[in-house]
C-alpha cells in the first residue's frame, strides 16, 4: 500500500522534502499544498527581480518538470486545520486531504508592529515573497520616496532592489547600526558606508511614535499634489514618504500545530524533523532548532538550513535514517556587489584583520562603479574562538574560503588538531592534517 504524504508549503524545505522522500520512496503519493500561486522559487532573489538582474523564469528554484518527474500532486490552496486524529489536513475550499505521513513547512511572515496611524498610510508594503515584490513595483517610480522601516537583510535587500527605481530612499531603524543581528559595528560601519554610496540614505536609533497619512507636503511625486504621507519620530522629527516598506521582522507560522505539537518561538523538533506529535514533521523557518556553534535552541530561517532540515524530514517520513544536527546561523549576502558571510555566534577571543580599503575612514572604499572585483579585494574579517573551538565569524569583502570556517565551526573541530594561525591569514587545506584533508576531499567528490 502507498504511503500518502502531505506537504504544507512549497518553498526550500518543501523542496528538500520532496527530494528526501524519493531517495528512500519511489512509489508513495506526495501532494504538496502551496498557499502562493506560483512555482516553487527562490525568496532571496525577489530584491533582483526588481532591480531587473533575473526574472520570473529565472528565480525558479526547481525546473518546470519538478513535480511531474517526483510524482507530485501541487495544489493551490490554503489550510486552514490539521486534525491529528484523523490525520487530515482541511483547505478553505471545505475540501479535506488524508495523509499517512505529514510534514509542515508553513515558513515565516512579515511582523508588523501596531504603529499608531498605520492605517492611515495608503501605499504601505512588507517585503517577503514574490507577490510583495509585484505590489510595490507597481507603487514605484522615479518620483516616489520611499521609507524602509528596518535596516535588517530583508529591509537591506528591498533598498537594493529598488535603488534604481525611486528617488529618494530612507531607512529607519531602532538599532544603533545596520543588520545588528548578523554584524558587529565596525562591518555595520562599512556596510553602511558602501550603502550610502548608491544613495541610501539612514536614520538609526529612531523610534517612529505614528504615521500620518495624506497629509500636504513640499516634495515630489505624488506630495507635490498635496498627497504622500509621514512618519512622526519620538524626538519629533517627521519623515515625509510616498511608499512606506515594512520589513522590521519576521515571525514563524505555527498557528497550524497549535494544541497539536509543542511549540515555542517556532514548531520545535528534533533531530529527525518530528514533532511531539505522532507522524507529523515540521521543517524550515517555522521551527526551532539546535544552533550547535551556541548549544541554543533558535529559530534559523536560512534557506540552506531550510533545505537541509526538509531533506531530513522527508528521508525520515519514508523510514529512512537520517539526522539534522548540525544547524548553524549563517547568512551569505551581497550588496552592490559587496560581499558578506557570517555564520555562528560572536562570542570569546577575536582575530581581526582589515586591509586598507576598509580603512575606519572608508577613504580608500572602492567606488561604487568600481569593477566588482576591485570591491571584492577589500577584506574586513573577524573570527571568534574560545574553548579550542571556533564559534563564529564575520566575512566582508574578500569571502573566499569561507567554506573552511563554516567547515570548523559545523563539525566542532578542536583547534589544536589544525594549524589555525595558518587558518586564520590563509584559509585552505594544507593547515588540516593528511588524514583530515583526505576525508575532505573525499567528501567533495
Amino acid at each position: 500500500m502507498k504511503t500518502r504524504y502531505v506537504i504544507i508549503g512549497n518553498s526550500a524545505a518543501a523542496i528538500g522534502a520532496i527530494e528526501g522522500i524519493r531517495q528512500a520512496d519511489k512509489i508513495g503519493e506526495i501532494t504538496v499544498i502551496s498557499n502562493e500561486p506560483h512555482h516553487t522559487y527562490s525568496r532571496p532573489l525577489i530584491s533582483y527581480l526588481l532591480l531587473g538582474k533575473t526574472d520570473e523564469e529565472k528565480m525558479k528554484y526547481r525546473g518546470d518538470d519538478f513535480y511531474e518527474t517526483n510524482g507530485c500532486t501541487l495544489i493551490y490552496n490554503e489550510v486552514t486545520s490539521i486534525d491529528s486524529k484523523t490525520n487530515s489536513v482541511f483547505l478553505a475550499n471545505d475540501s479535506h486531504i488524508p495523509y499517512d505521513k505529514l510534514l509542515v513547512a508553513t515558513g515565516s511572515s512579515a511582523f508588523v508592529p501596531p504603529f499608531e496611524g498605520l492605517n492611515t498610510v495608503t501605499d504601505k508594503f512588507t517585503f517577503m515573497c514574490l507577490d510583495d515584490a509585484k505590489k510595490l513595483s507597481t507603487a514605484l517610480d522615479k518620483n516616489k520616496r520611499v521609507l524602509i522601516v528596518g535596516a535588517g537583510l530583508i529591509g537591506l535587500k528591498c533598498a537594493e532592489g529598488i535603488s534604481e527605481r525611486s528617488v529618494k530612499i530612507t531607512v529607519l531603524d531602532l538599532a544603533s547600526q545596520i543588520l545588528s543581528s548578523i554584524l558587529d559595528e565596525d562591518g555595520a560601519r562599512i556596510v553602511q558606508t558602501h550603502l550610502e554610496k548608491h544613495k541610501i540614505e539612514f536614520k538609526l536609533s529612531a523610534s517612529i511614535k505614528r504615521f500620518e497619512g495624506d497629509v500636504a507636503v513640499l516634495g515630489c511625486g505624488s506630495a507635490a499634489a498635496g498627497g504622500g504621507s509621514a512618519a512622526v519620530l519620538d524626538s519629533g522629527e517627521r519623515i515625509e514618504f510616498d511608499v512606506l516598506v515594512l520589513a522590521v521582522g519576521v515571525r514563524p507560522n505555527t498557528a497550524l500545530l497549535q494544541g497539536i505539537a509543542d511549540i515555542e518561538r517556532g514548531i520545535i523538533v528534533d533531530g529527525k524533523s518530528q514533532t511531539s506529535a505522532p507522524n507529523i514533521y515540521a521543517a524550515g523557518d517555522c521551527t526551532q532548532t539546535m544552533d550547535i556553534s551556541s548549544g541554543q535552541s533558535k529559530i534559523m530561517a536560512l534557506l540552506p538550513n531550510a533545505y537541509m532540515q526538509g531533506e531530513c524530514a522527508g528521508i525520515n517520513m519514508a523510514s529512512g535514517g537520517k539526522s539534522f544536527d548540525k544547524a548553524i546561523p549563517m547568512n551569505a549576502i551581497g550588496f552592490f556587489g559587496l560581499h558578506i558571510i557570517t555564520a555562528g555566534h560572536y562570542n570569546g577571543e577575536v582575530y581581526s584583520e582589515t586591509n586598507k580599503a576598509f580603512t575606519e575612514t572608508n577613504e580608500s572604499f572602492p567606488e561604487a562603479n568600481e569593477p566588482f572585483s576591485e570591491v571584492q579585494k577589500a577584506r574586513y574579517k573577524r573570527l571568534f574562538y574560545s574553548g579550542n573551538k571556533l564559534n563564529g565569524y564575520i566575512l566582508i569583502g574578500d569571502v573566499a574560503k569561507a567554506g573552511i570556517y563554516t567547515s570548523l565551526i559545523r563539525e566542532r573541530t578542536s583547534l589544536d588538531t589544525v594549524d589555525f594561525a595558518l587558518i586564520c591569514q590563509r584559509p585552505g587545506l594544507m593547515a588540516f592534517t593528511k588524514e583530515e584533508r583526505a576525508s575532505k576531499l573525499g567528501e567533495a567528490k
